[in-house]
């Protein structure tokens, strides 16, 4: 699969995806606002020629830092062919996932779409749009190798790091455990290293890469979740074109070879 191709920005301000947001006209006439733009079939961008994207690394295999300090990911392989079928240049801006998954970023101006394993929930509906699904996933339970930890019962009295914000830490509170919070995955992972925590509960599919560091993936939790890309409520022609994007790599066989490189196996049933 072809590299992708994009420029990365990296902001961790709490302020400000595939979205979009109105551009300001600087001549006497005003231009239509981006939902007009978007009714026209037109997709409007908040800079012009670029679809801005918002990502919370690290959360490999979807978005994470390479060797080269650039954010890549099956997330990013996706938005660049939604970037490549708009022809334009794709930019990831890293900000915290509190403002992505409230919907804060796209509200703001501070990108067109927000692209970070989000699962899809009616809360989050409410914030802004989602894309058709594009990823299966479920709850999966971390811990230090040889640990009798292996499913809800036997944690009753650990302590248990979460993401905050996530579906991870709402599994958690619903089954009555108790938690630890932590903005990214990296710092869930630095809190078991040092014993901060007894295990981790995220999404199933990020926790793989850890196996070699000492830790065991001790059970699933199948909760049907799915993930989406999301973007402001109205942007009709930016959703349409990553529906679109994503009806082709399903159908072209694009997005097969993106999730065997990065998960690891082909997706199932193929």
């Amino acid at each position: 699969m072809r590299s992708p191709r994009f420029l990365a920005a990296a902001s961790l301000a709490a302020g400000a995806a595939l979205l979009l947001s109105a551009c300001a006209s600087s001549s006497d006439e005003a231009e239509p606002a981006a939902s007009d733009n978007a009714a026209a079939g037109e997709v409007a961008l908040i800079t012009p020629g670029t679809l801005t994207v918002c990502s919370n690394p690290p959360y490999e295999p979807f978005e994470f830092e390479d060797e080269t300090g650039e954010i890549v990911g099956l997330d990013i392989d996706i938005m660049q062919e939604v970037a490549d079928d708009l022809g334009v240049e794709l930019l990831v801006k890293v900000t915290a996932f509190e403002t992505i998954q409230s919907g804060v970023d796209l509200d703001t101006g501070s990108c067109d779409v927000v692209a970070s394993g989000i699962t899809i929930t009616d809360e989050r509906k409410a914030k802004f749009d989602f894309s058709d699904p594009y990823f299966d996933a479920d709850q999966g339970l971390l811990v230090p190798s040889g640990s009798d930890l292996s499913d809800v019962d036997s944690l009753a009295g650990k302590k248990v790091g979460v993401q905050q914000a996530t579906t991870g830490e709402t599994f958690a509170d619903e089954n009555g455990l108790q938690t630890v919070q932590f903005e990214d995955l990296g710092l869930q992972i630095q809190a078991l290293k040092t014993g901060q925590v007894d295990a981790v509960i995220n999404d199933i599919a990020v926790l793989g890469p850890f196996v070699e560091e000492g830790f065991e993936v001790a059970t699933t939790f199948p909760t049907g979740e799915q993930y989406g890309f999301g973007v402001k409520k109205g942007s009709t022609a930016l959703l349409d074109a990553i529906n679109g994007t994503l009806e082709r790599i399903t159908t072209d066989g694009t997005y097969d070879a993106i999730y065997t490189e990065r998960i690891g196996t082909a997706p199932i049933g193929k």
